[in-house]
């Protein structure tokens, strides 16, 4: 049997097995890549191998953003940003149909840009908005679905630690690049599910808010500035090379700090060690995940599993609009079960090369790839926002299934547009000299 046949089954048999018997998917991709090269290589040498993978894998630079990062989100989210960026949000839609709703949509992609986590923003912004909602007369359904889709486009708006992984995994793209390729899509989701509630809205009859701040607009907008000045710094700071994005992660935990502890004064001194201990827990995970998946990848690469994929895709057809409408499926189906770091450490090295062959610049693939993704964060089984919306729409997902098929629809759409049409996701990065 060919070497690469072999290591692939193995890989995916003992993978799928340990997963399904509820061992934690670090330990899984470790095990199941050790088992895939027993064997080419002597055990001890596999073990050596390994160890060896995990230390290069998470010996790198880059990678000090990440935990900078999650903690400037986890300071955020604790330091009363939400109910500054619901307001001017509210100021925005107060006179479209469904006005609450699309109020939760612009927080959404307000915030989630902010603390780079979709739960957060579905449970942020749902907790408040929902109560006012229902009040107001809304269907909680209705709400918590709105809610619920929206959530995920600040996994697309930067910063976004899940693209400073797929930079490591992918071989040094620019993560600056990733940064302004993940705009465009991440506004589109936005809109897209914005249309949705209008025509909801209009069929529920769910009037505008009108204009219910009127003589606070500019105390509004001044309180929110502070809080969006944080996008404007960190992204503004990446892009004219005043720093790097490792750099910038620094800044931006600095920049919260003063913002939370000394303007807003939502967070005291003594919550400080539960923030930084859940944001260490929060990293310690993530960390080990890429570090273990440097084995993976290693043994992909060492095998040639990437170009037994690629001839199998290819077999299919030659046709690179099939090929790439294959891997959305395949990726949908996987984002619906696995969480998004581990799948984008597992299936880059595997379709990147695929796509690459076909075209397709591994910025524009990596944007792709996340938008699928990002899907599977409200998709039942393991769809964390969705849970999370739920919960703080007092709902359950049996009730939110049905009018949440319209927003995937939306979605999927837009999922296409970016596919098809490289633009959407390349024009910053073009704009901004960083792809010829």
């Amino acid at each position: 049997m060919d070497i690469a046949l072999l290591s692939g089954l193995i890989i995916f048999f003992v993978l799928l097995t340990l997963l399904l018997a509820g061992v934690p998917i670090a330990v899984s991709l470790g095990v199941s890549s050790i088992l895939a090269i027993l064997p080419i290589l002597e055990q001890e040498a596999a073990v050596v191998t390994g160890a060896q993978r995990i230390f290069s894998g998470i010996s790198v630079f880059s990678l000090l953003a990440i935990p900078f990062f999650i903690l400037a989100g986890n300071i955020m989210n604790r330091g009363g940003i939400a109910v500054r960026l619901i307001n001017l949000a509210k100021l925005i839609t107060g006179r479209i149909p469904g006005a609450l709703a699309h109020t939760n949509a612009v927080a959404n992609m307000l915030f989630g840009s902010i603390s780079g986590s979709g739960t957060a923003a579905a449970s942020a912004m749902g907790s408040i908005i929902g109560p006012i909602e229902e009040k107001e007369g809304y269907d909680r359904e209705f709400s918590a679905a709105a809610n619920i889709a929206t959530a995920p486009t600040g996994l697309l708006i930067p910063p976004s630690n899940v693209m400073i992984t797929y930079s490591l995994v992918s071989g040094g793209t620019s993560v600056a690049a990733l940064f302004m390729a993940g705009y465009t899509p991440g506004f589109l989701w936005g809109i897209a599910c914005m249309i949705v509630i209008f025509f909801a809205a209009k069929k529920n009859g769910y009037s505008s808010a009108g204009d219910t701040m009127k003589g606070q607009k500019l105390k509004i907008v001044l309180d929110a500035v502070p809080s969006l000045l944080l996008i404007v710094v960190v992204i503004g700071g990446i892009i004219g090379g005043i720093f790097t994005a490792t750099e910038g992660s620094v800044v931006a935990v600095v920049y919260t700090l003063i913002l939370s502890l000394f303007f807003y004064r939502t967070i005291r001194w003594k919550e400080l060690p539960e923030i930084f201990l859940a944001s260490a827990e929060m990293t310690g995970i993530i960390i080990f995940l890429i570090g273990v998946s440097g084995i993976m990848s290693w043994v992909m690469a060492f095998t040639g599993i990437p170009g037994l994929v690629a001839n199998a895709l290819l077999g299919v057809s030659e046709n690179k609009i099939v090929i790439f409408l294959i891997i959305n499926l395949i990726l949908l189906i996987v984002g619906t079960f696995m969480d998004m770091t581990p799948a984008t450490l597992i299936f880059t090295p595997i379709f990147l090369p695929v796509c690459r062959q076909m075209g397709m610049n591994a910025i524009h693939f990596g944007i792709m790839m996340i938008f699928n993704l990002c899907i599977g964060t409200i998709t039942p089984p393991v769809g964390t926002t969705l849970f999370v919306g739920v919960k703080v729409g007092k709902t359950s997902i049996e009730k939110v299934v049905r009018p949440l098929l319209w927003y995937f629809a939306a979605i999927f759409v837009v999922l296409m547009l970016v596919t098809y049409v490289p633009a959407i996701s390349m024009w910053l990065p073009w704009l901004l000299g960083y792809v010829e």
